[in-house]
């Protein structure tokens, strides 16, 4: 998901690449190509329509300096509205002493599967932890054997079908 809302936002800064300041005309076409983004990325219609003005306003608002260009410089304030947008500031994962659950959900082919194995890493390197996956996907067999497989490779047990595979 986040590759392809990558791949719109390129096309919407190429429309500025190149131009001398930042302009209602000229930024036009880059928020229209945002806003599909993020609506096509299943994002509240709301939040979309806040985001695109507060970047909207930032944009225009800005000075361009000699040092940098209009497209460096909304590129800048786009990071940033979406950093805001995704929850600000980086917030470490809370692992308790007991048992720590993750459920992950999303749409199919979003990357769970992959996050799933990620975080069993992360919780196995950084704290010391002894991670489970469980494959809770029973209509889809093949996300059951992909989840197998990532287990396999990063040597983490898989819970499928009533049973520990050991790795």
């Amino acid at each position: 998901m986040f590759e392809y809302m990558g791949d719109r936002l390129s096309k919407a800064i190429k429309n500025i690449r190149g131009l001398g300041t930042i302009t209602e005309e000229n930024i036009s076409d880059a928020m229209r190509e945002i806003r599909l983004a993020l609506l096509e990325a299943d994002v509240n219609f709301q939040v979309v329509k806040e985001f695109v003005a507060t970047v909207r306003d930032k944009a225009l608002g800005m000075d361009v300096r000699k040092s940098l260009k209009p497209d460096e410089l909304f590129i800048k304030i786009v990071k940033d509205e979406l950093v805001s947008l995704l929850g600000g500031d980086y917030v470490p994962l809370k692992v308790n002493n007991g048992p720590t659950i993750l459920m992950l959900c999303g749409l199919q082919g979003s990357g769970k599967t992959t996050t799933a194995g990620k975080l069993a890493c992360y919780l196995r390197k950084k704290h010391h932890k002894k991670p489970l996956l469980v494959a809770c996907d029973i209509y889809r067999p093949a996300a059951i054997e992909q989840l197998m497989e990532i287990g396999k490779s990063i040597n983490v047990p898989v819970f499928t079908k009533g049973k520990i595979r050991n790795y």
